[in-house]
């Protein structure tokens, strides 16, 4: 039980950050296309390891973008190590 609500609060912080970047106007529609897949896949009810690694895909396909502004390359990182720490 503990270990569930560990995940739902990484969950949750990874939604807010998506949120963060996909209300951000310096973010490329490609980016943000892929955010909101990730955020779809995170919301739906299914295992932890299936949506954090569906998620996954989805922004690792956007981490190298070279038109994703420096500091949203830091966040999307970010929710990248995170995703990850769900999937262990």
């Amino acid at each position: 039980m503990a270990e569930n609500k560990k995940f739902e609060e990484t969950l949750a912080q990874i939604v807010q950050q998506i949120d963060i970047l996909l209300n951000d106007n310096s973010v490329p529609r490609n980016v943000k296309t892929a955010l909101e897949g990730a955020k779809k896949a995170l919301g739906e009810n299914t295992e932890y390891s299936v949506k954090s690694s569906a998620a996954t895909y989805k922004i690792d396909e956007i981490s190298n973008d070279i038109n994703l502004p420096p500091y949203a390359r830091t966040v999307v990182w970010n929710i990248l190590s995170l995703l990850e720490s769900i999937k262990e």
